[in-house]
């Protein structure tokens, strides 16, 4: 079997001053998002979006992940702890964020950056769709660095069977590397070529909602129930439960707009 490697979670300090390889991930995200982004604005000029608008996206979409993302684990896995400990709500430091609740403060934060600049919702989202798998991809090896998010336990003779020491021995499928493959890389390949021409307007972030839900959902067949506030449960755990929505409305999307074009 497979053993964790036990990084350290600090990548370079310097002084007082903690460098974590989390946090490196997604300044890593964030860099492949302008690189990328400014691929498609000037090789796609259908989207209306300017290389000098990347900045201000990427400002207001940070925003989004940030306070979303903890929002969601407040409200979706640990409400209850979150009741007990109000303040613990602003140690974002600690750790703690939630997919689909910086997922759904993204949207709220592009449709402001939007509404500011004149532009309509579902062009500014088709124009990022593709760009975000990249930075899900690095947030997942952040969480294998950080030995988090381990997988449920399967056979020794399992090829990919992982121990997890900071856990238990027992072997483990290492779901974040499943994760960082499927909803990272993969679904970053499908949708760049999805969206290399011209498509109806909504579609490429309906086929990045079934993407994500349907990787999302498969993923949690390999990885350790989170406690939600459905409780930790072993036939649909709460990671399904809140990517089926994304699926249904990821479906509606494409085949409304295709019908629509």
């Amino acid at each position: 079997m497979l053993i964790h490697p036990q990084f350290d979670p600090v990548a370079l300090s310097i002084g007082p001053l903690a460098i974590r390889w989390y946090g490196l991930m997604y300044l890593a995200g964030f860099i492949a998002f302008l690189v990328m982004g400014r691929r498609r604005a000037v090789g796609q000029p259908w989207h209306g979006i300017p290389p000098q608008a990347l900045d201000d996206l990427l400002f207001y979409g940070v925003l989004g992940v940030v306070l979303g993302g903890r929002l969601g684990q407040v409200i979706f896995y640990e409400p209850a702890y979150y009741a007990a400990h109000p303040l613990e709500i602003l140690a974002v430091w600690k750790g703690g964020m939630s997919f689909h609740g910086g997922f759904l403060g993204v949207l709220a934060a592009l449709a402001l950056w939007a509404q500011r600049t004149g532009r309509g919702f579902f062009p500014v989202m088709d124009f990022v769709a593709p760009l975000v798998p990249l930075g899900l991809m690095a947030g997942r090896i952040g969480n294998f660095i950080n030995g988090e998010l381990w997988g449920r336990v399967t056979t020794p003779d399992f090829p990919l069977a992982m121990v997890f020491p900071q856990v238990d021995n027992l072997p483990r499928h290492p779901s974040p590397l499943y994760q960082a493959a499927g909803e990272g890389l993969l679904l970053f390949v499908l949708l760049w070529w999805y969206s290399s021409r011209q498509r109806p307007r909504g579609a490429v972030s309906g086929a990045f909602l079934i993407g994500y839900g349907s990787f999302r959902f498969l993923a949690e067949f390999f990885r350790e129930p989170d406690h939600g506030i459905f409780g930790q449960s072993y036939i649909v755990s709460m990671g399904q439960w809140l990517s089926l929505p994304m699926v249904v409305f990821g479906l509606w999307l494409v085949f409304r707009r295709s019908e629509n074009r």
